[in-house]
């Protein structure tokens, strides 16, 4: 056990490690400052002369959300016929067949919005071109979408007042060429040469121990896993995700990948404060997220380690801990360290399976889900946090009978209101979507679908609803993992996620960059005996209770139902 809690502890200081100095450079990346990456200028260029940008060309913020937008809309249609037709194009050597209409309405709209959320299996459900042209070019977008969203942030408070915020174009192409793009190579080399498949081979087979014919999947998946967690997608290649040995063959790798999923939102915070001179700021709020994640962290591996109690009362030993629905080359600690920072970042993959982990794991896991805001997934995770950061400015004027400034920037009604709709969002998306749910299974689970609702839920009571919680929180969220007890490849559930995964995508990242462009037009007033500092351990408190106060009111209801009740009833 203290060997499994050296591996996280190093695993965790190893980010540290990379994301800082990451942090630094893609400042100085965005700022447009001297890197040594200056050398993939003409790559650059010739990618602007080819699609028609204009570099030098500034927009607003809302010229930005409008070039954000239009692009994601193309790929939507784009990857949605061929998810379709995937079966009637080449590089499909299985023979897989094309998804359905609301199979691939579900699907591309999970990938263009980093969600990644997967009712279907790796293997069996889409080709290898359709992995690497649809998917995997999808998983590095939209990734570059969300950190040129958060860029666009940046340069609302680098100056004292404007409203040209750099190119939208450029920020997204630099996220992917000095970036995501060479991170990427680096990350597929070590796991290709640590036995993840990377070539275009159809399905091998061999004779098991018992004298089975297996057919074994296999593809171009290191490229794949790589950018999905580079760019806190967790798409995985197969169905199992980075549970299937293919795709996480041994601890090394699950070191490798934990790491990926993380340096770029930590590196992102530190990137804030170079950016905008301010590095304090940046390391207070790198301090709130650390506590919240150290916060869910730690309960979820003292649970794991706990063991089932229901195993206990039978008098079955489990020196290692809980190791239900986990690999045994990672191990309980291992996992539950994944599991908090796949919820808490957003990336949504598995080195095991949630659906099977103890109740309160599962509470915490649904907890960074609803929070959204510790680190989170790339560019967005600083645009959620913003929104709290704007919220607990306007309660702290308010204590102080002061009007809300922030960065020296009046924050006024408009932008409370946007602030207020962004979060009330989330609640109304994930209580209402689990009530429909909840209404459909109980009331009309014989309905003649195709999979009638009553066959939804291997497991009936507290963990379905929990189940049913789970997938519409993670959906939200735009993070993708599952309690998989829940039968999800249907009509229902492909379009009530789906919906839930646009809307929970981009009004979360108009909201942000709305309010920052705002506040960026208005006349700078510099600080005074009076200015309410942000960067004070004082408001990093305030913000802290802001988050837990909103989300408490907010899921304790829904978390009481489900989780926890689970977890009562098993003290019994």
């Amino acid at each position: 056990m203290n060997t499994e809690l050296i591996g996280i502890i190093a695993t965790f200081l190893l980010t540290l490690i990379i994301a800082i100095p990451l942090g630094k450079y893609l400042a100085k990346v965005f700022a447009g400052e001297k890197v040594w990456t200056d050398f993939l200028k003409p790559l650059e260029t010739g990618i602007y002369k080819l699609s028609g940008i204009n570099i030098k060309e500034q927009m607003d913020w809302k010229q930005q959300l409008k070039a954000l937008l239009t692009i994601n809309v193309l790929w939507l249609v784009y990857g949605f016929f061929m998810l379709i037709f995937q079966n009637k194009l080449p590089l499909n050597p299985d023979g897989n067949p094309g998804m359905t209409p609301d199979l691939a309405f579900n699907t591309i709209i999970s990938f263009v919005a980093n969600c990644n959320l997967q009712h279907y299996s790796g293997e069996s459900g889409v080709s290898y071109l359709t992995q690497q042209f649809v998917l995997m070019f999808l998983q590095f977008v939209s990734a570059a979408t969300g950190i040129a969203a958060a860029v666009v942030l940046f340069k609302a408070f680098r100056d004292k007042t404007t409203t040209q915020l750099g190119n939208f174009w450029e920020f997204f192409i630099k996220a992917i060429t000095r970036l995501l793009l060479p991170l990427s190579v680096i990350v597929a080399l070590i796991l290709t040469f640590n036995g993840t498949p990377a070539s275009y081979d159809a399905k091998d087979q061999f004779i098991s121990v018992q004298g089975d014919t297996v057919n074994v999947s296999r593809g171009p998946a290191a490229q794949f896993i790589a950018i999905k967690h580079l760019g806190t997608n967790g798409g995985g290649y197969f169905g199992a995700n980075s549970a299937h040995p293919f795709e996480n063959p041994s601890y090394l790798t699950n070191m490798v990948e934990v790491m990926s999923q993380t340096i770029i939102p930590l590196a992102m915070v530190i990137a804030f404060g170079y950016f905008i001179r301010r590095r304090k700021l940046a390391w207070t709020i790198f301090g709130v997220m650390t506590i919240g994640l150290f916060m869910l962290m730690i309960p979820t591996i003292t649970s794991e380690l706990g063991g089932n109690p229901e195993l206990a009362k039978m008098g079955v030993s489990q020196t290692t801990g809980a190791m239900e629905g986990k690999e045994v080359r990672f191990g309980p600690a291992a996992t539950a360290y994944w599991s908090t920072l796949t919820t808490v970042i957003s990336t949504g993959s598995v080195n095991g399976m949630h659906d099977s982990t103890m109740p309160l794991t599962g509470l915490w896991q649904l907890l960074a889900m609803m929070i959204n805001g510790f680190y989170g997934g790339c560019g967005v995770g600083l645009l959620n946090y913003f929104i709290y950061l704007i919220i607990a400015v306007f309660i702290s004027g308010l204590m102080v009978g002061r009007t809300p400034e922030f960065l020296g920037h009046k924050v006024e009604a408009r932008e409370i209101k946007i602030a207020a709709l962004i979060t009330l969002l989330s609640p109304f998306l994930i209580l209402a979507g689990t009530a429909i749910s909840s209404y459909v299974f109980i009331n009309h689970g014989d309905a003649a679908w195709a999979v009638q609702p009553k066959n939804w839920l291997n497991n009936p009571g507290f963990h379905g609803f929990s189940e049913m919680l789970y997938e519409v929180t993670s959906s939200n969220a735009n993070n993708g993992s599952g309690f998989e007890g829940l039968g999800d490849n249907n009509v229902f559930w492909n379009v009530l996620t789906g919906v839930i995964i646009f809307l929970g995508r981009f009004l979360p990242i108009i909201g942000p960059v709305a309010i920052a462009g705002l506040l960026g037009a208005k006349k700078f007033i510099p600080e005074s005996a009076g200015t309410l500092k942000t960067d004070t351990k004082t408001f990093a408190l305030m913000t802290f209770a802001v988050i837990l106060v909103l989300n408490a009111l907010s899921y304790f209801p829904a978390l009481a139902l489900g989780p926890l009740a689970e977890y009562f009833t098993m003290l019994k």
